[in-house]
């Protein structure tokens, strides 16, 4: 009887996996025609930089949101311990001692009295034998709120894997931002100084003096909030990694970073089922139903026992004497009758925060449906940007130099180099942050089609 009872039965609903709530593939514009799937790259293999392996591994142990994920399993684990330790009896080694005096006028004999008792034994206290399954169902809530944790942790690795990426490449964008900015700038400081020249020969006049000079300020005020925009981009990283970067001159450039692997999409089933955030949204469910079943438990009857097994004497010498055995037990059943509606309320709230968890799991879903659809369309439309913005880089550059030498022969106007020079400026600096979204684009990807080993 006592194992049949031990063994219980759950009044937990059975946990079925709720139908994604998105379509069965991606959209058409999202296809993917790589050959390798995330799941299969380790992060070192899917970012080959030396850098950037060195700052990713940095921020893995030094990032301190990180160390916080870590000390959230730490405590979801211990946690669930301490539930599970519910599932069996607490046995105790017990020794106590007590004395006591009685006075003459309440005592039988007429005359002070003094008692003491000692006791050495094993005593079980209140354990449940859980026939409805309540501690059960408590036990499966704990490990999947663990295993939420986990997941939630490995979610927190990956986004932080594919975010310190994004800094990287982005502290690489203002690099060489600010490299073409300086470069720019001693042009144009160059270009001011011949057209003085040929103003003091009479080859040009003051507009174009001060057009030259309009150009040169441009370039100077451009530089400054680039060079801002760097210093910005380095302290994010730095908050990322944990730690303060080394300086290091700068020699990388986007171009050669272009060195990341293709990735199949595969279907979305797929896809989501790796995904960590979805996985720990499921966990969270699957404890909301087995909270269920506690809930249900508190309805009936709750049979606990309570038990002692030692010796006991009036007298310490007399504690392991023949005849000195004690036991006692005691089983105790709690039936509730009336609780002004609280085990009502109870499974009213377990029930409501299932069908929360439910709708957060599928908002999760949905959430990375969008995610990895947009990655893939942004990855197939930045690609084709990327050329146009060469191509068109390519074309004011060949404008560029065809004007400076039309103007060198008095042809054309120096607010047609003027032009010329802006056009190749801007056309520079697009194809560099065009790059650079492709391959934070590629980063992205890598997180949201669920990352392999990390």
């Amino acid at each position: 009887m006592a194992v049949a009872l031990l063994a219980g039965c759950s009044l937990a609903p059975e946990y079925q996996r709720p139908e994604a709530p998105v379509a069965a593939q991606w959209s058409q514009t999202a296809q993917a025609d790589g050959t390798r799937q995330a799941d299969a790259l380790q992060w070192h293999t899917f970012f080959p930089d030396p850098r950037l392996q060195e700052l990713i591994a940095a921020a893995l142990d030094h990032n301190r949101d990180m160390r916080i994920a870590v000390a959230r399993v730490e405590e979801a684990r211990a946690q669930f311990g301490i539930v599970r330790a519910d599932r069996f009896p607490g046995v105790d080694a017990v020794a106590s001692g007590s004395s006591a005096r009685t006075p003459g006028d309440l005592s039988a004999s007429g005359s002070a009295v003094t008692s003491r008792r000692y006791d050495v034994g094993l005593s079980m206290l209140s354990f449940e034998l859980d026939f409805w399954g309540r501690v059960k169902s408590l036990n499966q809530a704990a490990l999947a709120s663990y295993l939420a944790s986990e997941e939630a942790q490995r979610a927190l690795r990956l986004s932080l894997i594919a975010d310190v990426a994004n800094a990287y490449l982005s502290l690489l964008e203002m690099d060489e931002r600010t490299t073409l900015a300086r470069e720019t700038l001693k042009t144009r400081k160059e270009t001011r100084m011949m057209v003085d020249r040929r103003r003091d020969v009479g080859l040009a006049g003051d507009l174009d003096f001060l057009a030259a000079d309009g150009a040169l300020q441009t370039a100077r005020a451009d530089l400054a909030s680039l060079e801002r925009q760097r210093a910005a981009a380095v302290n994010a990283l730095e908050l990322l990694v944990g730690q303060q970067l080394a300086d290091e001159p700068p020699g990388r450039t986007l171009s050669d970073q272009g060195i990341v692997p293709d990735l199949a999409a595969g279907l979305p089933a797929e896809v989501l089922l790796k995904r960590p955030d979805v996985l720990a949204a499921e966990q969270n469910l699957i404890a909301a139903n087995a909270n269920i079943g506690a809930a249900r438990a508190a309805f009936l009857p709750r049979i606990s026992l309570t038990a002692g097994l030692g010796t006991a004497s009036g007298a310490l010498s007399g504690l392991f004497k023949s005849g000195s055995g004690a036991w006692s037990f005691q089983p105790v059943l709690r039936l509730p009758l009336f609780d002004a509606g609280r085990a009502a309320a109870g499974t009213d709230l377990a029930e409501a925060r299932k069908v929360i968890a439910v709708a957060q799991y599928e908002k999760t879903i949905q959430q990375a449906f969008r995610e990895v659809a947009d990655l893939l369309a942004a990855r197939t439309h930045l690609a084709e940007q990327l050329q146009a913005q060469q191509a068109a880089e390519k074309a004011q550059a060949e404008r560029l130099r065809l004007v400076e030498a039309r103007y060198g022969a008095g042809v054309s106007s120096y607010l047609e180099v003027l032009d010329a020079q802006r056009e190749s400026y801007a056309a520079q600096q697009g194809t560099v942050q065009t790059r650079r979204a492709w391959l934070s684009a590629a980063a992205q990807l890598y997180k949201a089609l669920g990352g392999g080993a990390l």
